[in-house]
């Protein structure tokens, strides 16, 4: 299946730049895969939509202030110190860095993407917050990825993620085409977001308010909690002619003893698991694909399930997800789910009936 397949036509316009001020005043387009057809609704119908036997599985992944603006220096330069101010004219320009996983092997290693990243070789070092001869941060370049990752190691002079909250921004992805704000740290962020370690939130909960919990309470709808930390793998692109051909990048999962007997017992009971957002779904359906039983077993490790048409699904039986970009992982996914031509049909409708796209935008209900 080439990757091509999967492309469609999307104005710049349809490309949400802003969240919505009522997280649940977003539209929503309820897909019905039975009937090949798809209905215009507000997100605020989901608790109504959904069966009152329904168990609706969310990622509580956390996001962290995961971009990072510094300045470089040559690998061979002397340390800056008051003691040495001829050090300072080895600083050789600015630099992008984007946190993507934390290597578990030295909790100090994060693999991350680099901007200039041809400029930035082994054993550099790089410069964060704090002025030239005081960084809140010092980072060496230590290794180099297959995907054009690095491998920074960080150095800190304190807790390494307070002073990620002092000097770090929120990422938010390059097709919002501004810069963060204060105002993004808490809403590009799920309400029930609490476990750190996402560079990119899992989008589909944005939608969620205390009011539609209620809601969902009050239906008697069971709720479970997941963690994808969501990484290089959820937004990579997608560089191969084939789809077969990709690969996807790990990304650090964990389900709870709780979480599990919620899924299985749905499973056997008949009911149906309702996945928050992809990484949700790809989370649930990698760890069923280790288990010989098809169960949900808890624990620990690391994903990287492609799934795309072909897939065969073991756990997911309906879908919360936003609009995602062309020939990406995660519309192959939405189509693995409902079948390609209903989602680029109902995309193409989404796109003339003025849906807002991407991590800020609308979404979809696919049962």
């Amino acid at each position: 299946m080439l990757v091509s397949d999967f492309h469609f036509d999307l104005p710049e316009d349809r490309i949400a730049q802003e969240p919505l001020t009522d997280r649940a005043a977003a539209r929503m387009l309820q897909v019905d895969q039975q009937k090949g057809a798809w209905t215009d609704r507000k997100f605020r119908d989901l608790p109504a939509i959904l069966r009152p036997d329904d168990l609706l599985v969310m990622n509580n992944t956390r996001v962290f202030p995961a971009r990072l603006y510094g300045r470089r220096r040559g690998a061979h330069a002397q340390p800056i110190s008051k003691a040495n101010p001829a050090a300072r004219e080895f600083l050789q320009g600015r630099v992008e860095v984007l946190l993507t996983r934390q290597l578990s092997e030295n909790p100090n290693d994060w693999e991350c993407l680099v901007r200039p990243g041809r400029k930035v070789g082994m054993g550099e070092e790089l410069f964060f917050g704090g002025d030239r001869e005081h960084p809140r941060l010092r980072a060496e370049v230590v290794g180099r990825g297959g995907f054009g990752e690095r491998t920074l190691r960080f150095f800190a002079v304190g807790d390494f993620f307070e002073i990620l909250d002092e000097v770090g921004h929120v990422p938010l992805p390059p097709y919002i085409s501004r810069e963060d704000r204060p105002g993004d740290r808490e809403r590009y962020q799920t309400v029930f977001a609490r476990e750190r370690g996402s560079v990119a939130a899992p989008t589909a909960g944005l939608h969620f308010t205390p009011e539609i919990f209620e809601q969902l309470r009050a239906r008697g709808i069971e709720t479970a909690e997941i963690t994808l930390h969501v990484g290089l793998g959820t937004f990579q692109p997608v560089r191969t002619e084939r789809v077969e051909e990709h690969r996807l990048h790990k990304e650090i999962y964990s389900v709870s003893e709780r979480a599990s007997e919620q899924i299985n017992r749905a499973m056997e009971e008949g009911r149906r698991v309702v996945a928050v957002g992809t990484t949700s779904v790809r989370t649930l359906e990698f760890v069923a694909s280790q288990s010989a039983s098809g169960r949900v077993t808890a624990g620990a490790g690391e994903a990287d399930l492609f799934i795309h048409p072909g897939f065969r699904f073991q756990v997911v039986r309906a879908m919360l997800t936003n609009f995602h970009l062309p020939q990406s992982t995660l519309l192959m996914l939405v189509a693995a789910f409902a079948g390609r031509e209903l989602v680029l049909n109902a995309y193409r409708h989404a796109v003339e009936s003025g849906y807002r796209f991407f991590s800020y935008g609308d979404c979809m209900f696919l049962e």
